[in-house]
């Protein structure tokens, strides 16, 4: 029986440091999650997981309004910090250093987190909605890196190329047959 995850990276959200957790979506990211909403209107969805970050859950509310589900939270799921959150560095250190990480799955900068340690709490997450969820459709509200991470996991053809191909928002529809991951598609949200 097949599984879908439906891996809605969150719309845009003005950076805030020291708010990675609470910030939440500018006016037009929430006029692009409307957008998304409106993919889903004739998508039968079974369960909604996020990221516990604000911007995730804001980006995948309104399909839990439209479908009448909660959104549950998952710590697991939350971005990967690649620096330690009082570590400033400027967006090309950063940089660098996420293309580095999916090169080297144990680096990260000081205070960070490295791609295996990510994949460490968030894989856990998905294999238990494969496992207890199998043959569903699932929405997950995330991030461009831990997303990337996740499809990492199962096909290493996914890595920083890749995310940097991404978008605020974008969705990628994840086909598994039990724990095998056999297709990904990207759905353009205009």
């Amino acid at each position: 029986m097949k599984t879908t995850i439906y891996m809605v990276r969150h719309a845009e959200s003005p950076f805030e440091f020291g708010q990675e957790r609470t910030r939440g979506l500018s006016e037009e990211g929430f006029i692009a999650a409307k957008r998304v909403a409106q993919f889903f209107e004739t998508i039968k969805i079974d369960h909604i997981a996020s990221s516990s970050y604000t911007r995730a859950k804001q980006t995948v509310q309104y399909i839990a309004e439209q479908k009448s589900l909660d959104i549950f939270d998952y710590e697991g799921l939350i971005e990967r910090p690649i620096k330690g959150l009082d570590y400033k560095a400027s967006w090309d250190v950063l940089e660098e250093a996420i293309r580095r990480s999916f090169a080297d799955k144990d680096f990260s900068l000081k205070g960070g987190e490295s791609t295996r340690k990510a994949q460490e709490r968030s894989i856990p997450i998905i294999e238990s909605f494969l496992e207890k969820r199998e043959g569903e459709s699932i929405v997950i509200g995330t991030h461009g890196n831990i997303m990337t991470i996740i499809m990492n996991y199962y096909d290493t053809a996914y890595g920083f190329d890749f995310w940097k191909s991404t978008s605020k928002p974008d969705i990628y529809k994840l086909t598994f047959d039990r724990n095998q991951l056999e297709l990904v598609e990207r759905i353009w949200i205009q």
